[in-house]
């Protein structure tokens, strides 16, 4: 049986709360991962900062939803799309915990190729540590791992001056639709 859920475009009154539930999805993973010993943090006690989820909400050409399930809301997602080079880039996906292995995730994604079939070429990271989301976006959506930053390999859009914020080693991911 395929999970149904629905994307609803994220609301002002909203906005606080969806970076509350990002941030505790992402320190989920994180524990789940090192313990309560984890490093990796870009603010006090978050893996990702409120800065860093607001960037991405406020960001050029970005579209914010909630991923709902009836009245439930289960997650959400910011896309960046530059629909004139059939690019979109997931910037960022989470499933509130409670809610993980149900097929939420994939639901929002099929539903996301679906609302945009003009976008060729997607693209995503995630931190290395992230075990679930490198199965779900290769196992399951059809991502490939295109690249590894490290140290060895910065990000070349990270300005090398500035200080590195949370996880410094990730994957860059791409799926190709044609």
């Amino acid at each position: 049986m395929e999970t149904e859920v629905q994307l609803v475009p994220l609301t002002p009154d909203d906005r606080e709360q969806f970076i509350r539930d990002n941030q505790r999805a992402f320190l989920y993973g994180a524990t789940q991962e090192f313990g309560t010993r984890d490093e990796h943090f870009e603010e006090d006690g978050e893996i990702i900062s409120h800065d860093t989820i607001a960037k991405c909400i406020d960001a050029l050409d970005t579209e914010a939803y909630r991923i709902m399930q009836g009245e439930t809301k289960v997650g959400g997602l910011v896309l960046q799309l530059s629909p004139e080079e059939c690019h979109g880039e997931l910037l960022l996906l989470f499933v509130r915990p409670e809610s993980h292995s149900k097929g939420i995730g994939f639901a929002a994604w099929n539903a996301v190729e679906a609302m945009h079939p003009e976008i060729d070429v997607w693209e995503t990271c995630t931190p290395y540590f992230e075990k679930r989301n490198i199965h779900f976006y290769v196992n399951r959506c059809g991502f490939h791992i295109v690249e590894f930053f490290c140290a060895a390999h910065p990000d070349p859009l990270c300005d090398p001056g500035e200080p590195v914020e949370g996880p410094d080693e990730m994957f860059r991911f791409e799926k190709i639709i044609r």
